[in-house]
């Protein structure tokens, strides 16, 4: 019978931290979506200065690319809050994902080039080392959410 308690305490206080995490979590992301595109560029351009090691010229050239990226998800999202607001929010057919899926490869490739023309080899080895970890990452999260549903 202790041994019983003993177990249900410490389940129940797991998932009382595993709240609060999850809780910080939507906060930050709170706080980075009240941001604007150029501030979200700049702290992007930044952590790439400290993690790549950029000079001054890497830097006016990613603070570019980061910006067009983050106006372009700004006005995506804002779009998409819209549609969810208008209540005419759907999920894509299977042309519109291909569609979808190919525009995102297609800038995923050419933004590949533009790190590859400002990075030195050694900067873009790392920077293509750190896109993959990312990347594994988000996949080992939606693979979490897919397992909650």
């Amino acid at each position: 019978m202790r041994k019983l308690i003993i177990i249900a305490i410490a389940l129940i206080s797991i998932q009382a931290i595993a709240q609060t995490e999850r809780r910080d979590r939507s906060e930050r992301a709170q706080k980075m979506n009240n941001l604007s595109a150029e501030e979200i560029a700049t702290l992007k351009t930044k952590r790439m200065t400290l993690f790549l090691d950029l000079n001054e010229s890497q830097q006016k050239e990613i603070q570019k690319i980061n910006l067009e990226n983050a106006t372009l998800r700004k006005t995506m999202m804002a779009q998409y809050k819209a549609r969810k607001a208008n209540g005419t929010a759907q999920r894509p057919t299977k042309e519109e994902r291909l569609k979808m899926e190919n525009a995102r490869l297609d800038h995923k490739i050419a933004m590949k080039a533009k790190m590859k023309s400002i990075l030195n080899k050694e900067q873009y080895a790392k920077w293509e080392k750190a896109q993959l970890k990312m990347a594994a990452k988000r996949k080992d999260k939606n693979r979490g959410m897919n397992r909650q549903k």
